[in-house]
């Protein structure tokens, strides 16, 4: 089973926020420019963040902003926050294995361990890394294409 794209969206989200915020105000279009998605999606993303308490938002004025540090939110903030897995878990099994065949009568059972583990340690990691190491890692990104750009233009 996949993570819906609202987790990367959530995460671009915050970080274009970061990155333009001398710009003032962020509205939902300029995100969604950024993102490649409609308006309403960010909108929506938005307003899981908030709900989250990870961003506020005022009615009436464009933007969003942070209710807390870079530093204090992690991946798996914004993965919660938007609701990225289900209760079953990240891992959807198959219904109805055969219960006739030796195999359909035992994978669950082998599987559901390892799956729940393998998800564990994903969303492990997830909490220990910080909106703050993605936006430096973006901003060194964006400085090393520059000095690319940079580099091939000169003759």
């Amino acid at each position: 089973m996949q993570i819906g794209s609202r987790f990367t969206i959530a995460v671009h989200i915050i970080t274009a926020m970061d990155y333009f915020r001398d710009m003032g105000r962020l509205s939902s279009d300029f995100l969604a420019g950024s993102v490649g998605v409609n308006p309403v999606v960010v909108r929506t993303v938005l307003s899981q963040l908030r709900r989250a308490g990870l961003v506020r938002t005022r009615r009436g004025s464009s933007g969003a902003e942070l209710t807390l540090p870079l530093t204090e939110i992690t991946l798996f903030d914004l993965y919660q926050a938007v609701g990225s897995v289900k209760e079953e878990g990240l891992f959807h099994f198959h219904e109805q294995p055969n219960a006739n065949c030796p195999v359909g009568r035992n994978i669950h059972k082998v599987m559901d361990r390892r799956l729940r583990g393998i998800q564990r340690a994903m969303e492990d990691e997830m909490r220990r890394t910080t909106l703050a190491d993605v936006v430096e890692d973006t901003r060194q990104e964006i400085l090393r294409e520059s000095q690319n750009t940079e580099r091939s233009t000169i003759p």
